[in-house]
């Protein structure tokens, strides 16, 4: 009986050191729980933490890219204009690039046509004059031709209004029967290279007579007091 007794406290004592080693390991895995949820946390911290980045570096190199964009939209349209500019020098420069040339052969021009105009083509000249005459006119119109290919056209002066964009007054001359302003003589020839103005002609601009303007004055005022006379509350 005794044996059985110390048996059986004996068993109850292993009983309770297994209850006791079954509560350790029950806290032992409470606690591996938590450290394995604060792993999970902090693995989840560095992933957020990540794509963070991620995000922000994708960003970074986008505004680069929309700025890289832009500089080279310029750059093309900067190029675009120099080759425009270009290709209008290179125009100018074919176009004009004889003008001091073109304006130095001018003034033989019209010494030739001065001597050709003081010519009385009504005397009996012998006839080696009248080949020398000839060749003088031969030798006008080839200038007059070779002129016209080159862009170098004459300005027509007489008749017209006078543009001081063209023209150059070197004297009035009175004539009552045209309007002032008005070109009725031509002292130098004017000439245009294709658009541009080479030289100005020299003319002499009509203006009305002292007299005339004196009497279109005094018509205005008699026409004025006339309508002032018919107003009864003047």
């Amino acid at each position: 009986m005794k044996k059985n007794k110390d048996n059986i406290q004996k068993e109850g004592k292993e009983s309770n050191q297994f209850k006791n080693l079954d509560k350790i390991n029950d806290k032992d895995t409470d606690v591996n729980n938590q450290e394995s949820n604060g792993g999970n946390e902090e693995v989840a911290k560095e992933e957020v933490i990540e794509d963070d980045f991620e995000e922000t570096v994708e960003n970074k190199l986008k505004e680069e890219i929309r700025i890289l964009k832009e500089e080279k939209i310029r750059v093309l349209a900067e190029m675009e204009n120099l080759r425009k500019r270009f290709d209008r020098e290179k125009i100018d420069s074919i176009k004009y690039g004889s003008v001091n040339f073109a304006r130095d052969i001018l003034s033989p021009v019209d010494n030739l046509e001065r001597a050709l105009s003081a010519i009385n083509k009504e005397e009996d000249h012998p006839q080696s004059i009248k080949n020398l005459i000839e060749g003088l006119f031969m030798v006008k119109k080839e200038l007059s031709t070779i002129l016209e290919k080159n862009g170098i056209t004459k300005i027509d002066t007489l008749n017209n209004k006078f543009d001081p964009n063209l023209h150059q007054a070197m004297m009035e001359v009175e004539n009552n029967d045209l309007d002032e302003g008005v070109v009725v003589q031509e002292i130098q020839t004017g000439y245009m290279m294709h658009d541009r103005l080479l030289r100005p002609a020299m003319v002499g601009v009509s203006k009305r007579s002292i007299k005339e303007t004196d009497a279109e004055t005094d018509g205005d005022l008699n026409s004025d007091q006339g309508d002032s006379k018919k107003d009864p509350k003047n």
